[in-house]
């Protein structure tokens, strides 16, 4: 009986973060257009796509050390009643969802938004810089400088993630509540 309950929370997880991926990805597309639409320098459109990089690499990174932490020094943390550990246990119990939503979710959001802010970014210098073949030899030189960047940053992270798990979710563990707090109205009672 439990095997079928857990098959089907499972079940509905895949259908739900599905659905979830979906509109966050409307809505992380929309937000990067929009700005990019607004920003008419290369160099800020440069770093709104490092920004987005930078957020893959580091939901990678919070999705690896939720697999990879230990409960035990998280209870034992949330036993001290320490900041963020209770947040961290649930993270860790949780680590399934945690790991799919961050490394997944958000990963490959990360990777489709940055890759079509890339293109757009050849574009740009293109029409700024008319040269022979420059949209083709700017489109390989981008798009190889993105993937490189999020695949070093990436393994850099997971290096963090396994060597200090627990660290990285207490860390998590502390913003979320502190995110949370102000919103505490919102929380279900426990």
């Amino acid at each position: 009986m439990a095997n079928k309950s857990k098959s089907r929370r499972r079940a509905r997880w895949v259908i739900v973060i599905s659905i979830y991926t979906f509109f966050l990805a409307i809505v992380f597309g929309f937000i990067t257009q929009y700005f990019l639409n607004e920003i008419q320098s290369l160099v800020a459109a440069f770093a709104l796509l490092l920004l987005v990089v930078a957020l893959g690499v580091i939901f990678d990174l919070i999705g690896t050390a939720a697999a990879a932490a230990k409960i035990g020094p998280l209870n034992a943390k949330a036993a001290r009643r320490e900041y963020g550990a209770r947040r961290g246990v649930y993270l860790v119990k949780n680590a399934e969802q945690v790991a799919n939503f961050c490394n997944d979710v958000a990963g490959d959001i990360s990777g489709v938004v940055s890759g079509t802010l890339a293109a757009i970014l050849v574009f740009r210098i293109v029409v700024t810089v008319p040269l022979d073949q420059a949209e083709f030899y700017m489109g390989i030189l981008l798009t190889a400088f993105v993937a490189a960047l999020t695949v070093g940053g990436k393994a850099w992270g997971k290096i963090v993630a396994i060597n200090y798990s627990t660290e990285v979710i207490l860390l998590v563990g502390v913003v979320i509540t502190r995110v949370e707090k102000p919103f505490g109205w919102l929380k279900k009672p426990q």
